[in-house]
């Protein structure tokens, strides 16, 4: 049994090499950029007008003019209009080109306008008001987006803006997701007294469709023949092998020793953690395998320790640290394991970011992840932990939108 450290540590040494693939700007959201976007030329393109309104000659105004007869328009998308006499104005709209001669633009809301003729309310303006100077956002040539983003709607804006239909992100693994246990029946199944859903694949895909990875399920019964034989005929189609339960010490579970006989080197099983103390990791030439534990709580929180950050490196995200949370009451754990607990997370109005304890049942407590927002990891070199102290924290859902 290995410390966590030294399971992140094997975890990350062992990172996923899939490539890159092309694909267009549309199909992008979420995947993980693997190029620079560079500004293909100044942004913005001219002097912009930012607010609708009149643009007139500051210097006019300066004099102590505030009346400006109104000369014509300059809409947004038109080419550049001149102000010919420095004692009018034109009317301009948000995104339009500033004409030459006009240094100052004034809010519709900020005049008075009457039979063609604009009057200045403010006593105030300053040279270059509510202009947007050309490449004062980035000039032409420089990089706005770097290798390693995860492409968000922001993303997507500049990347359309620089003209790149198509763009360059990692390609993800082919994935199969592996469920194992007679005791599994599926979801739209009436399981007998004896029998459970399969609850555990469904999460583990649903946070691959988060990278927009979609895999293949299989079930698996407690048959180490039909083990064996199954996983060798899937092992070579595969880049990632996600299997879920049958790595406990229970005399049923068999996928220890049947990815042993398929010629799976095993990396590591068992860490020094509560939840999810079975959890396995192996490799076979270069496909990887993660065997989470069966019990829901243990499967999910290795997914989220583990996989999520493998994945991340793997795809060459950026990465990002932990955050940190200050627990709200003293938390007592005995057993020299590190403790991943189950908190809720509160933002609090003094700026603090706090932890909650959310007490349940145990690794097989599946609902009261619903109460929870996060785990919080709590070191194995002591037993006790106080109130006000900070820890990390891993998030499982969005903090903002829940």
């Amino acid at each position: 049994m290995i410390a966590v450290e030294d399971a992140l540590k094997i975890v990350f040494a062992h990172l996923g090499h899939w490539g890159t693939e092309e694909i267009s700007l549309d199909q992008s959201l979420g995947r993980i950029l693997q190029e620079e976007i560079v500004a293909d030329r100044d942004f913005p393109p001219f002097n912009r007008v930012t607010m609708d309104g009149i643009g007139l000659n500051f210097d006019q105004f300066e004099r102590g003019q505030r009346v400006f007869e109104i000369k014509g328009e300059a809409p947004a998308g038109g080419l550049q209009k001149e102000l010919q006499d420095p004692s009018s104005c034109l009317e301009v709209m948000t995104g339009a080109i500033v004409p030459t001669g006009v240094d100052v633009v004034v809010r519709y809301e900020d005049l008075e306008i009457e039979e063609g003729k604009a009057t200045v309310l403010l006593s105030n303006l300053y040279r270059n008001q509510n202009i947007h100077f050309k490449g004062s956002d980035r000039h032409q040539g420089i990089v706005i987006l770097s290798s390693g983003k995860c492409i968000s709607a922001s993303e997507v804006g500049v990347c359309a803006t620089v003209g790149k239909n198509k763009i360059s992100v990692s390609r993800l693994p082919k994935t199969l997701i592996v469920s194992s246990g007679d005791e599994l029946v599926d979801i739209d199944q009436t399981p007998l007294s004896h029998q459970i859903r399969r609850s555990n694949v469904y999460r583990i895909a649903t946070v691959l469709e988060s990278y927009k990875i979609q895999p293949s399920v299989m079930h698996l019964n407690d048959d180490f023949n039909e083990i064996v034989k199954r996983l060798e005929s899937e092992i070579t189609d595969y880049d990632l092998i996600l299997l879920s339960g049958g790595v406990s010490a229970g005399k049923f579970d068999y996928l220890p020793e049947a990815l042993s006989a398929i010629g799976v080197e095993k990396l590591f099983h068992k860490v020094k953690q509560r939840p999810g103390k079975p959890f396995w990791f192996g490799k076979k030439d270069n496909k990887l395998i993660f065997a989470f534990p069966g019990n829901p709580v243990s499967s999910f929180m290795c997914a989220q320790q583990y996989f999520k950050p493998w994945l991340d490196r793997s795809l060459q995200s950026s990465k990002t640290e932990l955050p940190w949370a200050e627990l709200v009451e003293d938390v007592h754990f005995k057993p020299d394991l590190t403790y991943f607990l189950e908190v809720k997370i509160i933002f609090h109005p003094s700026g603090k970011i706090k932890a909650y304890p959310v007490k349940g049942n145990g690794s097989g407590d599946l609902a009261n992840l619903v109460d929870a927002d996060a785990f919080i990891q709590l070191p194995s070199d002591r037993n006790d932990f106080r109130k006000g102290e900070v820890f990390p924290f891993i998030a499982y859902r969005n903090l903002i939108h829940g």
